[in-house]
């Protein structure tokens, strides 16, 4: 057969809708170009294909959601190291152009989604991106190392250093007598560095500066004994709730009593200032607000609890006043009505902890007992419910960092345990044992960094959680004038 004839036969069956006169030198370049640009999308391009290095790479991006969570709740110092050492090996073995590499913790692109050249084993088209030259900042011909430069800038590349959390205690003080109650509030920690603390019939002073012990008060001689105390914001005066029902101010500084207030028929379990006024919750179900520079005035009474109040909390803008009790509901006051504007009953136990965020305006947290374990985030601004997380055991106190983005919580049964969460990702920074009862005091240290727990155990504990380093984000307002003055 003549080899022309076969030429032109064969051509008519592969390509029947071809013309069969030869096309232009020009239109040819032209097809190959667009079939080599768009491509088809059945047939991947074997151009450029490294198939060896894309299998091996879809075993390791194609983890689970779930899988990679984990990883990074149990990532540290050494999680950071073998990604490092991982990214290494991938620009050495797999010629990869990694020059940077992220923390863990945080969502980066690189690491937590597969990249476009080793996601898929097969491509549809070309990549005719060029790479970029390095610059001039080349490896020096004279250098030993056998990396490369991409290598070079990989090592180079600064990394966070991790905060440590100490996993014991700095300190330990015995506090005989500290009642195992999940209904008082017996620990606060003052303005002056100052740590007050109810044993018994007492009240006793601590000061962090001179690890000085006095008693300011001894109630056994009424035959009453402490239920709660609270420190105004100056830290001069301190507040005290009793079993009988009574509230007494005493001026720390000159060991001396100002003002005994009734008006409660039980016991006081909760108290919060705000300014030179005094909440006070009490088993009796209600909430009484005075002002302790003229208490001869009517107080107001707060009427929303159908049980025991065990939880108040005033809002840093001093506006809002949120109080918990044993019927499993959240509160929100204003500072002028005598009904609450707002009220929450999605916990399924007691709650006693409360925290307002000082970071973002209207922003509540708050903990369950026993039968609910869950910490939940409130928008007292809407009135909507945030997030929720289960946190496994009884949530007995909740604390906000005044410097970073992050909280700590207390708990009780079973696992008295103390854990520091990031917000809004509500992951684990750190969890610390040590007590072996229910944790169910806390207080903050004045400049921000260090916590003390007390527990059933009869210890206080002081634990470094938080760092004094302010978050360099500055939040701003065209309503704040501040910002515009030059």
């Amino acid at each position: 057969m003549d080899q022309d004839y076969e030429r032109r036969l064969l051509r008519q069956i592969n390509h029947p809708n071809r013309p069969e006169r030869p096309l232009a030198p020009s239109a040819a370049v032209n097809c190959t170009t667009s079939v080599l640009k768009s491509g088809d999308r059945f047939i991947p391009a074997r151009a450029g294909c490294n198939w060896t290095v894309n299998f091996h790479s879809i075993n390791e991006n194609s983890k689970s959601p779930n899988q990679n969570r984990k990883a990074k709740e149990a990532s540290s110092d050494s999680g950071k190291d073998a990604v490092a050492y991982a990214a290494l090996l991938r620009n050495e073995l797999l010629g990869a152009s990694i020059e940077k590499v992220s923390d863990p913790h945080t969502e980066d692109r690189r690491f937590t989604q597969p990249a476009q050249d080793t996601h898929n084993l097969f491509r549809y088209t070309v990549n005719t991106k060029k790479t970029p030259a390095d610059n001039g900042n080349e490896v020096s011909p004279y250098s030993l190392s056998p990396l490369s430069n991409k290598s070079h800038k990989l090592l180079r590349s600064p990394r966070k250093p991790t905060r440590k959390i100490s996993k014991i205690p700095f300190k330990v003080l015995d506090a005989p007598e500290l009642q195992d109650d999940f209904y008082l509030n017996l620990v606060d920690w003052s303005a002056g560095n100052v740590l007050s603390v109810g044993l018994g019939a007492c009240v006793y002073l601590w000061s962090a500066c001179t690890s000085q012990v006095t008693r300011l008060c001894d109630l056994s001689v009424d035959g009453d004994s402490v239920t709660s105390v609270c420190w105004n914001e100056r830290g001069s005066l301190v507040a005290v709730g009793t079993h009988k029902g009574y509230v007494q101010i005493w001026d720390a500084a000159a060991g001396k009593k100002l003002i005994c207030l009734d008006g409660h028929s039980a016991r006081v379990g909760a108290l919060a200032w705000n300014a030179e006024q005094l909440s006070s919750g009490s088993r009796d179900r209600l909430i009484l607000q005075r002002d302790v520079r003229c208490p001869a005035q009517a107080e107001r009474r707060l009427q929303g609890h159908r049980q025991e109040v065990c939880g108040l909390k005033w809002s840093p803008d001093h506006q809002h006043l949120a109080s918990g009790g044993n019927d499993n509901k959240l509160l929100v006051w204003n500072s002028s009505s005598l009904v609450p504007v707002q009220q929450y009953t999605d916990h399924l136990a007691a709650v006693k902890a409360i925290a307002w965020s000082p970071h973002q305006h209207g922003l509540l947290a708050s903990g369950g007992g026993t039968a609910d374990r869950c910490i939940r985030f409130w928008n007292t601004l809407t009135g909507q419910p945030l997030q929720s997380t289960d946190t496994g055991s009884q949530v007995c106190n909740l604390a906000w960092s005044k410097h970073a983005n992050e909280l700590v919580s207390t708990h009780g049964y079973s696992q008295n345990q103390i854990l520091v969460w990031k917000y809004p990702s509500l992951t684990q920074v750190a969890k610390l044992t040590g007590h072996s009862y229910r944790v169910l005091y806390l207080a903050i240290s004045p400049d921000g960094e260090a916590i003390v727990t007390g527990a059933g155990d009869e210890t206080l504990r002081f634990w470094n959680v938080f760092s004094k380093t302010r978050c360099t984000k500055e939040s701003k307002s065209v309503l704040n004038l501040f910002t515009r003055i030059r």
